[in-house]
């Protein structure tokens, strides 16, 4: 893999952003699978109190994902607590006996990505690390179902009805802001979308970077679509961009700019705790009706299935769920049922709660 002419010098850095279930993580293990010996670390950020995607990754299997590989930093979010969590974490990276080659940060779904790459100019790591690149993965299936943003045609007439649009909610804010940063965009589960589908999600793409401000504050820079199924996308295209991103947060435009910072007042989460579940199926049915009813935006964790010796993956954004056993449990292990569950502010912590249990 090649390094770039803003890389030389400075362990490069790649910021894995994306919204709630876009697949992120299972992306990195991807990347993980084809690594060749690279030596890569992770520092992994969750919107909730339970760390699902590091425990994922751990359980790959794979001797470049070791214990001592993945840092995980769980709820909070990274750019809102760059001195007491990110810049230690990169400065704990870096003084290893034998020191990543490149770092993989995996945010929260919900992460601003401009405000961490901002964090990069830190004087700890200003000298030592450099952002190689920021890429953004969408869910196919997800942007089709119009859970970002308007169909682009719609988004249209609404313009010039109106001589503005007004889709700032905060789900396509969070969205848009992602694609704004990115260098690369992996519109992931393609195998979930039919041709035309797929068409419309990159429409929507290009005409929420546009609306953003691409056009005006990033001239020059149009980040690069790739399409994948499973995460699965070469390393090399990945790794090795070279576009030294913290230097460029001019043509990086966000819609909180204009801020000191930010928060995640208009998001939730907690944990819910089950009891042993014997018929994943029935369970996974219990789950679209709940995320339907509710309007969870995203479910995950590990359920105990009595009489299997594994742990069940259960993945849901919105009312797609998915299962499927992922790693034996350990001899020490306790077999807990645990989910963690992700919505709007105002979702009924309790009514949820009780219709899971």
């Amino acid at each position: 893999m090649t390094t770039g002419p803003l890389t030389a010098g400075k362990t490069p850095a790649t910021v894995i952003t994306g919204f709630l279930g876009a697949g992120k993580t299972t992306l990195i293990r991807s990347l993980l699978e084809q690594a060749g010996g690279r030596r890569l670390a992770l520092i992994i950020n969750e919107f909730g109190d339970v760390g699902i995607d590091g425990e994922i990754l751990r359980a790959c299997g794979d001797p470049t994902c070791s214990e001592d590989d993945v840092i995980e930093l769980a709820n909070g979010c990274l750019c809102c607590t760059v001195a007491d969590d990110f810049v230690p974490a990169i400065e704990k990276l870096l003084a290893r006996p034998q020191p990543p080659e490149h770092i993989i940060i995996e945010t929260s779904g919900l992460a601003l990505p401009k405000p961490l790459v901002q964090a990069f100019h830190w004087p700890a790591i200003k000298t030592r690390v450099t952002v190689d690149g920021v890429v953004a993965v969408v869910d196919a299936a997800a942007a089709a179902e119009g859970r970002f943003a308007p169909d682009p045609a719609a988004l249209a007439a609404q313009a010039a009805e109106a001589g503005q649009l007004d889709h700032e909610t905060p789900v396509e804010e969070v969205f848009e802001d992602q694609l704004l940063c990115a260098d690369l965009i992996v519109v992931n589960k393609t195998d979930l979308v039919d041709a035309a589908a797929l068409a419309k999600v990159e429409d929507l793409i290009r005409a929420a970077m546009a609306e953003g401000g691409m056009a005006e504050g990033g001239a020059g820079r149009e980040p690069k679509i790739l399409r994948a199924s499973n995460g699965k996308v070469d390393p090399v295209v990945l790794l090795g961009v070279g576009a030294g991103a913290e230097d460029d947060l001019a043509n990086r435009p966000s819609h909180h700019d204009e801020e000191e910072g930010h928060d995640h007042d208009d998001f939730t989460s907690f944990v819910v705790e089950l009891g042993p579940q014997p018929d994943p199926a029935a369970l996974a049915k219990t789950l679209e009706r709940v995320a339907a009813a509710h309007g969870v935006l995203r479910l995950k964790g590990f359920i105990d299935v009595p009489g299997k010796p594994m742990r069940l993956l259960v993945q849901g954004v919105g009312t797609r769920i998915q299962t499927h056993f992922d790693r034996f449990w350990k001899p020490d292990e306790p077999r807990r049922s645990r989910l963690v569950v992700i919505g709007e502010t105002g979702l009924d912590r309790d009514a949820v709660t009780a219709a899971l249990s």
